[in-house]
């Protein structure tokens, strides 16, 4: 008797579980922030031949970097089950702390640069504990930061620029520097960016914050010490923000106590809730925030070169953040508020 064998696969078949393959593999949140970025990329260079140049794309680079700090630390907090509106107003008094220390240290880079991580590091521990202690929502503490140390860099700078760095090379190289034809920057943000999915994805603590943020009774009740992680995840986007506000004052060439800073949260959050962060936590991850800070970059590069007002930007992060959060909602099924099941 002839073996019965099974007819070889189409070719048509076989193409046709590519796309599903694909989808799986990247999910279908980030093959949408592709799709949405290459659109923006595609209209915008159409618009300007110079828009897709290489200098333009180390511009838009550059600009997001420091959005893109905040966004990855923000994709953390937002994982354990909270969130952090004061990141933007940390920067501006780590931009100011490290050009008055560089100043008061003879034109110290390295003094400057530990003054920053140090406030950035205290800062994040208050608002730890702030929350932890306090019994504070981290909403409602982190807003409170925001104006508060957004006071205090207008207070100790006198409301003025502080410094001046661009004379030294620590600070030129950090705000103007490349290795191997990249800003260095963009490298600061890959290595935070792939220390925090490392942490995220690879080690148990990063398994412990997305308990927490899933179901944090569950998680206590697993022996997880849910307030020794949250202080040290406030203290972890202290530094990183500290971070973010000494490259603003390389990138600038002063302390800035308020410009450059500004609206930084904003940015931050609604790259995170576009990447896929779920705001009541438990899931999202770097990949997705770092395309959402890619594309966030590029549609305001793009506004900015084709000459449309700045005021629009604010107007589109806004949309995109409540297009995120309707996203989720639809995704999670739940119901919607005042509306029948």
């Amino acid at each position: 008797m002839t073996a019965l064998t099974s007819p070889p696969a189409r070719p048509e078949a076989a193409r046709g579980s590519v796309l599903p393959s694909l989808i799986a593999r990247l999910g279908a949140q980030h093959l949408s922030l592709i799709g949405a970025l290459v659109v923006v990329l595609a209209v915008f260079g159409t618009l300007n031949d110079n828009y897709l140049s290489l200098g333009n794309l180390q511009v838009i680079a550059e600009a997001a970097t420091i959005t893109g700090l905040l966004a990855v630390v923000q994709t953390v907090v937002i994982i354990c089950g909270g969130l952090d509106i004061s990141v933007g107003s940390q920067a501006g008094v780590a931009s100011v702390v490290s050009a008055m220390a560089f100043t008061s240290a003879g034109s110290n880079a390295y003094a400057g640069i530990a003054a920053a991580v140090a406030v950035g590091l205290l800062i994040g521990l208050l608002n730890g504990a702030v929350i932890v202690h306090g019994r504070v929502n981290p909403t409602i503490a982190t807003l409170a930061g925001l104006a508060a140390y957004k006071g205090l860099a207008q207070l100790i700078s006198d409301g003025r620029a502080q410094g001046y760095v661009l004379g030294d090379p620590v600070f030129v190289f950090l705000g103007r520097g490349r290795i191997a034809g990249l800003p260095v920057m963009v490298w600061l943000l890959v290595l935070v960016a792939l220390a925090v999915h490392v942490l995220l994805a690879r080690t148990d603590l990063g398994r412990n914050l997305y308990a927490i943020g899933g179901n944090d009774t569950a998680a206590r009740l697993a022996g997880i010490n849910i307030n020794k992680y949250l202080i040290a995840v406030y203290g972890l986007i202290g530094i990183v923000a500290a971070v973010a506000g000494v490259l603003l004052t390389a990138r600038t060439g002063s302390g800035q106590p308020t410009s450059g800073s500004e609206g930084l949260e904003l940015k931050a959050i609604t790259a995170a809730a576009l990447g896929g962060c779920a705001l009541k936590g438990g899931k999202g991850g770097v990949g997705g925030t770092l395309l959402a800070v890619a594309l966030l970059g590029c549609l305001e590069n793009g506004l900015t070169v084709q000459g449309i007002n700045s005021f629009w930007q604010n107007v589109a992060q806004g949309a995109l953040l409540v297009v995120a959060v309707v996203i989720q909602q639809r995704r999670s099924g739940e119901r919607a508020i005042g509306l029948p099941a």
